[in-house]
């Protein structure tokens, strides 16, 4: 990958944690949608065959030395796109959830609105996509709990289908929610005045493997979630006070 990178330009990552039978598929699609598009797989100490995978596919690969979780994976390929000078970088999962068809109207809505963050949403434009049972329940959670957060319904708040400029870039690079991401980004947006949008977007069910989302851990999730986003309140509250 270049040490720098031209004016306007796109990053593809692609955060992975054993997904040897998608992420090479991932890729495959992302080049064929995206020609001349560098994609950035960050392999999240994968015991498996990812990393071949997805060189073998033609990505360039970041190897976590150490397993960090989804968060730190993200931010790890958020720190090294605003290192090399990207002006965008759009997220897509490695377990092949997301139609990388979308990535077009999310990184157009990125350009010409004024939003820091453009999410695809499986909601948008009242479609409602493919989902788990437990992944339903806690969307419908945390839509009820972002509303007077926010000041706005977010449809999709666990989308990890993302795309950001270089402003939230900046910011993402430097600090980012570690365990369970999607949420508590949000509410950092909301505490540095940045504006998001959804845009929808096609979800499909993943393409090998299976989810480690299990119910307890849906139930760890919304509490460790919880907390995050009170905390992150109370930054920004104290914030406030200070000025």
């Amino acid at each position: 990958m270049n040490a720098s990178a031209s004016p306007e330009s796109l990053l593809i990552i692609v955060p992975a944690y054993n997904e040897e039978g998608a992420v090479g598929h991932v890729v495959e699609e992302l080049r064929e949608v995206l020609p001349g598009v560098p994609v950035l797989v960050i392999d999240d100490a994968s015991y498996d065959g990812t990393r071949r995978a997805a060189r073998d596919a033609g990505a360039k690969v970041l190897p976590l030395p150490h397993h960090l979780g989804l968060g730190g994976c993200v931010q790890a390929g958020y720190r090294l796109a605003h290192e090399l000078g990207f002006d965008y970088v759009i997220r897509v999962d490695g377990d092949g959830q997301h139609d990388p068809k979308s990535i077009p109207l999310i990184l157009d809505t990125l350009k010409t609105g004024d939003f820091e963050m453009v999410i695809g949403s499986r909601f948008a434009g009242g479609q409602g996509e493919y989902t788990s049972f437990a992944r339903s329940m806690g969307i419908r959670f945390f839509r009820l709990v972002l509303r007077p957060i926010l000041g706005k319904m977010v449809l999709d708040p666990t989308s990890g289908f993302v795309g950001v400029n270089r402003a939230a870039l900046e910011v993402f690079s430097r600090s980012f929610p570690l365990e369970y991401p999607e949420i508590e980004a949000l509410v950092v947006l909301k505490r540095r005045a940045f504006r998001f949008r959804e845009v929808p977007c096609r979800i499909r069910p993943r393409r090998a493997g299976r989810s480690t989302i299990t119910a307890l851990k849906s139930f760890y999730y919304m509490i460790h979630v919880l907390l995050g986003v009170f905390v992150n309140i109370l930054k920004y509250e104290g914030g406030r006070r200070r000025r």
